[in-house]
């Protein structure tokens, strides 16, 4: 089924309210249309998750998340991964492996993430992470445990290990 009728209700820089029209004389359906961004499991030679710390005004705390960030225009998820991955952490990856995509919330955002798996980060010369944020590096058991005990708690970041544990590119225990 697709809607009648699309409109943008409201708009800013980083995303878009639309109202869809799914049949005559009934009330629009709204979703909010955020860019695509990207996620990254990224590991250092000694097998450490990268991992960003940033205060998130949305939820009003410090998270712990994955290297991550939208996806410009004219950029492909691979180029804006690479990207990101620099500008927050000062990592660069070499091979850069597609973990796919995930839609974040079927009922509400029409956005999708791109999960990549970066097997071995170095840090890049004179690159320090972007000002806001600090760079944590966990071991895979200590991140397992964390997910558990809700101390990483960003849902799309967690969901973006299943893929890599499915796929044998990942292997913890808590």
């Amino acid at each position: 089924m697709k809607p009648l009728r699309t409109e943008v209700a409201f708009r800013t820089p980083w995303f878009e309210l639309r109202a869809k029209t799914m049949r005559e004389g009934e009330p629009p359906y709204y979703s909010v249309r955020p860019p695509d961004y990207t996620a990254a499991i990224a590991l250092t030679a000694d097998r450490r998750v990268v991992m960003v710390r940033q205060y998130r005004p949305a939820v009003e705390r410090y998270t712990l998340e994955l290297p991550s960030g939208l996806v410009d225009p004219g950029e492909t998820p691979e180029q804006a991964m690479r990207r990101e991955l620099l500008e927050e952490t000062g990592y660069e990856a070499g091979e850069l492996e597609p973990l796919g995509t995930m839609i974040p919330d079927a009922g509400r955002l029409e956005t999708r993430i791109w999960n990549f798996f970066a097997p071995e980060v170095k840090p890049a010369a004179g690159r320090n992470p972007e000002e806001g944020i600090e760079v944590h590096l966990f071991p895979l058991p200590d991140l397992a445990n964390m997910i558990l005990t809700g101390e990483f708690d960003h849902a799309l970041h967690v969901a973006a290990f299943l893929p890599a544990l499915l796929a044998g590119k990942l292997k913890f225990s808590c």
